[in-house]
């Protein structure tokens, strides 16, 4: 990227971002636990299990309000002040591409509560064969949205956040198919049974985090360019887009949905990028930065992105 450009992009958002409203517990609202079990129609509404045991749900209210609300799991011997400085920091993101955090919860069990997403996860609508199909531009446009909501969480947040998982399942599409990122963290893992805010990780802790999330923003274009979920055959799909001669069969491991509605020129640019973030695995090969410069300006797409 032009460094003039970029030096005039990052002093704009930082801008922005210094404007929003100051964040604290008090700017969501606080719902008790009866509130989040009548909702969720006694915890039956669920939407995804994560890795940590932790389950979303699709929450009606009294109200009518629609949301998303999802269980955080904190160590018993952790107190309150970690899961309310992660409920303080999450109301600070405001992104159109991050879901925005509604509520909480702070009762026998602890819950987050965000902003509804009305057409459900991206995972549904490439295996779900009753869901319409994405078409292309849509598909390009989910990709610049979450690298755009990267690029915000390691340039325009303080601290910078680098917890969080990208795939099919974790990015949500609201009524007009707008993409946004709804797993992310402000608890750092290290080993395997503890846990520390962000702020303890180091450097070099948050070095690799960088690298694995542009890794798993490398599958997520795979996911989107063949249909396949990640889950289910990811280790295949990475181990074919770093074939040397992986272009000779692009064409046949295009979602058959796409039919012929797509720009050969654009899909190879995609890959192009899907290369490069999967070789961010190993070592820094490209910054969020650079993804999402490359993405509105060379597959010839612009898309309005709001901090």
């Amino acid at each position: 990227m032009d460094p003039l450009t970029l030096k005039i992009r990052l002093f704009f958002l930082h801008w922005i971002h210094c404007r929003s409203h100051p964040s604290s517990v008090s700017l969501v609202k606080h719902f008790s636990y009866k509130d989040i079990k009548r909702a969720t129609d006694g915890f039956r509404r669920i939407l995804d299990t994560s890795s940590n045991g932790g389950v979303a749900y699709r929450a009606r209210f009294q109200n009518g309000q629609v949301a998303f609300v999802k269980e955080i799991k904190i160590l018993d011997d952790q107190d309150d002040d970690v899961f309310f400085g992660e409920v303080r920091l999450l109301a600070r993101l405001h992104h159109r591409h991050i879901v925005a955090l509604r509520g909480f919860s702070s009762g026998p069990k602890r819950f987050l509560v965000f902003e509804s997403t009305e057409n459900g996860s991206l995972k549904d609508h490439l295996s779900d064969p009753l869901k319409t199909p994405l078409n292309w531009r849509t598909r390009l446009q989910i990709a610049i949205g979450i690298a755009a909501a990267l690029e915000y969480l390691h340039f325009f947040c303080d601290p910078p956040l680098y917890l969080a998982t990208i795939s099919s399942s974790t990015i949500m599409l609201d009524e007009n198919f707008t993409a946004k990122l709804a797993d992310i963290s402000l608890l750092c893992p290290v080993g395997s049974d503890t846990m520390l805010p962000e702020s303890s990780c180091s450097k070099v802790c948050r070095g690799e985090r960088c690298k694995n999330l542009v890794f798993q923003l490398g599958v997520l274009i795979l996911e989107l360019i063949t249909g396949q979920s990640a889950e289910d055959g990811g280790g295949d799909l990475v181990k074919w887009v770093q074939e040397s001669r992986f272009r000779t069969s692009i064409y046949k491991m295009l979602d058959p949905d796409l039919g012929d509605e797509y720009d050969s020129q654009e899909l190879k640019g995609l890959l192009t990028v899907a290369r490069l973030c999967i070789k961010s695995a190993n070592k820094p090969a490209v910054k969020t930065s650079q993804i999402l410069w490359y993405l509105q300006n060379k597959i010839r797409i612009t898309q309005d992105v709001v901090q």
